[in-house]
């Protein structure tokens, strides 16, 4: 009996029913298809086929099995870098080629490159606030990484320029004794401006307190009693211009009386003059009183 037909017209045998790919086969190809469309990673075909079907279901399965792999690798490492912030991770996807290892590659190296950049800003920030102003950040960026780096690298500058000026004008007037010095520090703003006027004010103020008071002792030393301190001040700087006003006020009257006695003794003869000085003690009232016992004795005599 003659051979019946095949499909395609020719007439021989038909092949095995185990090589044949039909409708089932391709619907359940389909499903799984559509499985990994969805996300769905957990489809397989089965793999004890024989011949052509045999072979879809072990390139399939092992498709499935490397787009698992790399996407539980992508997903630990965005969690671990991403989420938890534990730098450094790497996705490891064996045995894949061509666009896989090519997006693993890419993925390891954005992971590389933000853990580098993090790091790296971390240790200059690290270094700012255990007040090293010595380090930048050096580090390859772009984009808003770059804007970052940049700007605190600017603020690394204003800081050292800051504590530069405030330990200049501070070693000048705290222990140079050079008075006048301001701090001038260049582009800032906020907080820092504000610090380098409340340093400048300072030093202004106390230039302005420690003249006035060099100027009336000063005074005081070469004899000219008509001088006062008129700055304003509080504290104990208040407390010392206060002295030293009354210390002139005293000397003053001092300088007065025992002007005054002398003048009625020895010039005028105006026996029986004394001196009286109010508030006055210690050498002042020793003086004052020598004077008066050796006017009281001259006018006995």
């Amino acid at each position: 009996m003659a051979g019946s037909a095949t499909p395609n017209g020719s007439r021989g045998s038909a092949s095995p029913s185990a090589t044949q790919v039909g409708v089932p086969e391709l619907r359940l190809l389909l499903a799984g298809l559509t499985a990994v469309r969805d996300g769905d990673f957990g489809t397989r075909l089965p793999d004890d086929a024989d011949g052509l079907l045999g072979e879809i279901a072990t390139v399939f399965n092992g498709m499935v099995d490397q787009l698992s792999r790399f996407t539980s690798e992508v997903t630990r490492v965005a969690r671990e870098v991403g989420t938890e912030g534990r730098l450094g991770g790497q996705a490891q996807v064996p045995a894949v080629s061509g666009t896989w290892a090519d997006l693993t590659d890419s993925v390891n190296a954005m992971a590389g490159n933000l853990t580098t950049q993090v790091r790296d800003i971390a240790q200059v920030a690290t270094a700012v606030a255990k007040g090293d102003l010595s380090q930048k950040i050096t580090v390859d960026a772009r984009g808003e990484i770059l804007e970052l780096k940049n700007t605190v690298n600017t603020m690394v500058d204003q800081l050292g320029s800051f504590a530069g000026e405030v330990t200049r004008v501070a070693r000048e007037v705290g222990t140079e004794g050079r008075l006048g010095g301001q701090a001038d520090v260049q582009d800032v703003s906020g907080t820092w401006r504000d610090l380098t006027e409340s340093v400048n004010v300072m030093a202004d103020n106390l230039t302005a307190q420690v003249r006035s008071i060099a100027s009336v002792t000063t005074a005081v030393a070469q004899g000219d009693l008509t001088q006062k301190i008129r700055v304003d001040a509080r504290g104990e700087i208040l407390e010392l211009k206060e002295t030293i006003n009354t210390m002139v006020d005293q000397l003053s009257a001092f300088a007065d009386e025992v002007t005054r006695v002398a003048r009625d003794v020895g010039t005028e003869g105006n026996l029986g003059g004394q001196a009286t000085v109010r508030g006055v003690s210690g050498t002042w009232k020793d003086l004052t009183d020598n004077v008066n016992v050796m006017a009281s004795n001259l006018t006995g005599q």
